[in-house]
C-alpha cells in the first residue's frame, strides 16, 4: 500500500515557477516508478511527467518539455515537480501518481496509486 500527499500548489503569474512535492508513505516506494498527471475543468486526466525508480529515465509531455522537471530521493520517499515558464493553459489540479512498474508509463492505466491533488493555477 502506498498513501500520497501533494503540496505546493496555488497561484502564479504567468511566466512564474512553482514547485510541486508528493510525499509517499509505504515500503515499495523506491521500487516504483512515480509520475505526475494533471486535469483540467472539463477535460480528461492528461500524463504531464514519469520518473523511473531510479530516476535514471524521465519521460514529459510534449507540452511541458523543456519547462518541467521531475525529480525525485528515494531515501526521503518524496518526488518532485519544477514548473517553469508556467502558461494559463497550465492551469489544473495536479496529482501525484505511484506505478505498479519500476518503468515509467505515459497511460494512467499503469499507476496504482493517486493521491487527492493539489490545484495549481496560472494567471494570465
Amino acid at each position: 500500500q502506498v498513501q500520497l500527499v501533494e503540496s505546493g500548489g496555488g497561484l502564479v503569474q504567468a511566466g512564474g515557477s512553482l514547485r510541486l512535492s508528493c510525499a509517499a508513505s509505504g515500503r515499495t516506494f523506491s521500487s516504483r516508478a512515480m509520475g505526475w498527471f494533471r486535469q483540467a475543468p472539463g477535460k480528461e486526466r492528461e500524463f504531464v511527467a514519469a520518473i523511473t525508480w531510479s530516476g535514471g529515465m524521465t519521460y514529459y509531455a510534449e507540452s511541458v518539455k523543456g519547462r518541467f522537471t521531475i525529480s525525485r530521493a528515494n531515501a526521503k520517499n518524496t518526488v518532485n515537480l519544477q514548473m517553469n515558464s508556467l502558461k494559463p493553459e497550465d492551469t489544473a489540479v495536479y496529482y501525484c501518481t505511484a506505478s505498479r512498474w519500476a518503468s515509467g508509463s505515459r497511460s494512467s492505466e499503469g499507476y496504482d496509486y493517486w493521491g487527492q491533488g493539489t490545484q495549481v493555477t496560472v494567471s494570465s
